[in-house]
C-alpha cells in the first residue's frame, strides 16, 4: 500500500474510534443522567419525608403547646371569675352582717321577729316548759314577743307552753339580736341568733343566691 492509502485507511480507523468513542461517551452520559435523576429522586424523597416528620413533629408540639397554653389560660380566667363572685358574695353577706342590727332600732318590727324565732323554736320543741335567752338590752321586747308567741302557739296547736326568759344567762351583748330558745331540760339548744340565722343562710342558700346572681351552669362555659 501507499503512504497515501495507509494514511487514509488510518483516518478511517481514527474516525471510527472516534465515532465508537462518541458513542460510548454518549451511552456513558445518559446512564450517567438516569443513575442521577434516579439518585436525586431518591434523594428528594428522603429529604422530603424527612421534612414531613419534623413538619409533623413540630405540628403535634406546637399543637400541644396551644392546649396547655388555652388551658392555663382558661383555668386562669376561671380562677378569676371564681373569685371575683366569691369577693361579690362575701361583701353581700357583710353588708347584711351590718345591717342585722338596723332591725333591732324599730321596736314593733324587731318583737315580730323575735315571736317568729321564738314560735319556730316552740314548733321545734314541742315542749311544757321552755327558757328564752335574749340581750340584757332586748328584755322588754323579748317579753313582749314572748307573750305573743305563747298565745300564738296555744290557738295553733292547742296546747299550753310556758315560757321563761334566763336572765342568768343573758346573751352577748356585742350579738346583733336574736334568742336562743332552750329545751329538754336544758340539754338542747336552738340558736335563733341574727349572726346564726345568717350564718345558715350563707351555707345553706349560697347555691339559690349564686344562680340568682350568675344563673344556672355557670361554669360550664370554661370547659366547652
Amino acid at each position: 500500500m501507499s503512504d497515501d492509502q495507509v494514511a487514509g485507511e488510518l483516518k478511517k480507523m481514527t474516525m471510527f474510534i472516534r465515532q465508537e468513542a462518541m458513542e460510548k461517551a454518549k451511552e456513558i452520559q445518559i446512564k450517567a443522567d438516569e443513575e442521577f435523576a434516579i439518585e436525586k429522586s431518591k434523594l428528594v424523597r428522603e429529604e422530603t419525608a424527612s421534612i414531613d416528620t419534623e413538619y409533623e413533629k413540630k405540628f403535634k408540639q406546637a399543637s400541644m403547646s396551644q392546649q396547655i397554653t388555652r388551658s392555663t389560660l382558661a383555668n386562669k380566667t376561671r380562677l378569676r371569675v371564681l373569685s371575683a363572685r366569691q369577693e361579690l358574695l362575701d361583701s353581700l353577706f357583710e353588708k347584711a352582717n351590718d345591717k342585722l342590727s338596723e332591725t333591732t332600732k324599730n321596736k314593733s318590727e324587731y318583737e315580730k321577729v323575735l315571736k317568729n324565732l321564738i314560735l319556730e323554736g316552740l314548733y321545734a320543741l314541742n315542749e311544757d316548759r321552755v327558757l328564752i335567752r335574749a340581750r340584757k338590752a332586748d328584755k322588754d321586747v323579748a317579753e313582749k314577743a314572748m307573750d305573743a308567741a305563747t298565745a300564738e302557739y296555744k290557738k295553733n296547736m292547742d296546747e299550753e307552753t310556758e315560757l321563761r326568759l334566763d336572765e342568768k344567762n343573758s346573751l352577748p351583748q356585742d350579738l346583733a339580736g336574736g334568742v336562743v330558745i332552750v329545751g329538754g331540760m336544758g340539754k338542747i339548744e336552738i340558736n335563733n341568733t341574727f349572726e346564726e340565722r345568717l350564718r345558715l343562710l350563707e351555707t345553706d342558700a349560697l347555691p339559690m343566691v349564686r344562680e340568682r346572681l350568675f344563673g344556672k351552669n355557670q361554669n360550664r362555659k370554661f370547659y366547652d
